[in-house]
């Protein structure tokens, strides 16, 4: 393996993201409806937070797990903003990053996505995943 492989060889650049201004209805379907578990929370180019579908899940189960897609948005958008369930504050991997410092990072956490930023600017997501399919094209 490359010690020093560069993070743009594993990160997603076609990303997914939502406006912080956006309703957790929103970030719901988004998520519900794509391949995706995390969600960059951006404000113009800058990545604000991120909110993952457990996130979601969390708010979502007991009393209101039984509602319709449309009656639980109603709920959550009444009830939250996006900003109460996103982690404001997320470990980040700048662009310079190597995939090493990516798995040093996820493999001492207990979250599975790392934004890849170019100072505030959201450039990238590296997931666990990619982490896997990189050692699985290695070995």
């Amino acid at each position: 393996m490359k010690k020093n492989e560069s993070i743009a060889k594993i990160m997603s650049s076609d990303l997914v993201t939502i406006d912080h201004t956006q309703p957790v209805s929103k970030a719901r379907q988004l998520l519900e409806s794509g391949d995706q578990h995390h969600l960059p929370v951006v404000h113009g180019e800058d990545l604000v937070g991120i909110v993952s579908w457990n996130d979601i899940l969390r708010v979502t189960f007991g009393e209101y797990g039984n509602q319709d897609g449309r009656s639980l948005d109603g709920i959550l958008d009444h009830t939250y903003k996006l900003s109460d369930l996103m982690n404001s504050e997320p470990t980040v991997i700048p662009v310079s990053g190597t995939v090493r410092d990516a798995a040093n990072i996820l493999a001492h956490s207990n979250f599975h996505s790392l934004p890849v930023v170019d100072g505030k600017k959201l450039v990238g997501l590296v997931t666990s995943t990619d982490l896997i399919r990189y050692l699985v094209v290695q070995y």
